[in-house]
């Protein structure tokens, strides 16, 4: 049966899995995964029962929040860290909608005494300490 679960296509959101799955693909204890659905760190679903379901989208993060513990960050850092990660996130889509937008208003009426931009490509370098 949990092969049959696992198999199944499913999206990342698609809240499916139970905690006692969810804890063995998460590689943590089914009672981490509830104090961190307390805390807010996790927010899985739930059925009809009141039971949790996760998705692999949780456990991605459930994945993150075990990275981010083993390298001595407490979880009320690791909730910051993953808020303002969800802000940027955001925003990166918000400036991308707008930039599509304001392409089109130029692309429907160029203004005349203003250069077009060019596309642009940003890299980004590691900085090597």
């Amino acid at each position: 049966m949990a092969d049959e679960i696992t198999n199944e296509s499913h999206s990342d959101d698609e809240a499916v899995y139970v905690i006692s799955i969810a804890s063995q693909l998460s590689g943590m204890h089914p009672q981490t995964l509830r104090q961190y659905d307390r805390m807010g760190l996790v927010s899985p679903g739930r059925a009809s029962g009141r039971g949790r379901r996760y998705s692999l989208r949780d456990i991605a993060s459930l994945r993150n929040i075990q990275r981010l513990v083993g390298e001595g960050i407490n979880l009320a850092g690791i909730k910051r860290i993953m808020e303002l990660e969800t802000a940027v996130a955001n925003m990166a889509l918000e400036v991308a909608k707008l930039r599509t937008e304001v392409d089109a208003l130029i692309e429907a009426n160029p203004p005349k005494g203003l250069a077009r931009r060019e596309k642009q490509t940003i890299v980004v370098y590691e900085e090597k300490r």
